[in-house]
């Protein structure tokens, strides 16, 4: 069976929809999952998440281009795992790539070590560029996490002052200091709950004298 998927952003026309299910149509795909989210969002692809799911063994899964289904070729080479598992194979109209055949897994091994080997590099560069900064006196580290900054937020919200006005303040995400502030109150619910049952078997001694 030929499975086809079609994403477009949030932020796309909806003709780009539906042009890239008219080529999946063309392709020959019996059933095609259609969804608009946006590339960075991977968790919220329930669409593409079905159709790796429905797939079976010597089906092909189709789409239009490669950035339709993948955001990287980190993620690409994930998603082309849990194809084969299945037994199946992925082509893309746009590259001419069919890994059902020796030359389509031949590109998509190429696109997998062009990945790691700019990953190298880049770590390579990170390397020496940390490694010059400490030689020169100028590196500092990683700047401190919100998390670092936990007894001044509670000290702010203790003088009264509101979440928002705490986040510019210390520089930190909203969601940082609403975090911060949730833990720190689940702790005191633990502390509380602790204290009652280290007292209750004191108080059950004395009744039963």
């Amino acid at each position: 069976m030929i499975v086809g998927y079609a994403r477009t952003s949030t932020l796309d026309q909806t003709a780009g929809l539906e042009a890239q299910q008219r080529d999946l149509t063309k392709a020959g795909c019996e059933k095609v999952f259609v969804e608009q989210v946006s590339s960075v969002d991977v968790k919220a692809r329930e669409k593409l998440a079905e159709a790796l799911e429905f797939i079976r063994d010597s089906d092909t899964i189709v789409v239009t281009k490669l950035d339709r289904m993948a955001r990287s070729v980190a993620h690409l080479l994930e998603i082309l795992e849990a194809i084969e598992a299945k037994g199946a194979s992925l082509r893309i109209l746009d590259m001419a790539i069919d890994t059902s055949t020796p030359n389509g897994r031949l590109m998509l091994n190429i696109l997998g070590s062009v990945a790691q080997f700019e990953r190298e590099i880049m770590l390579e560069r990170q390397r020496e560029g940390i490694a010059k900064a400490k030689a020169e006196g100028k590196y500092k580290g990683r700047s401190p996490t919100a998390r670092a900054k936990t007894d001044q937020v509670l000290t702010l919200k203790a003088e009264g002052i509101g979440p928002a006005e705490i986040a510019r303040r210390l520089r930190i995400g909203r969601a940082s200091v609403y975090r911060i502030l949730k833990e720190q109150k689940a702790g005191g619910r633990k502390r509380r709950k602790q204290t009652l049952w280290l007292w209750l078997p004191h108080q059950l001694l004395r009744a039963s004298r």
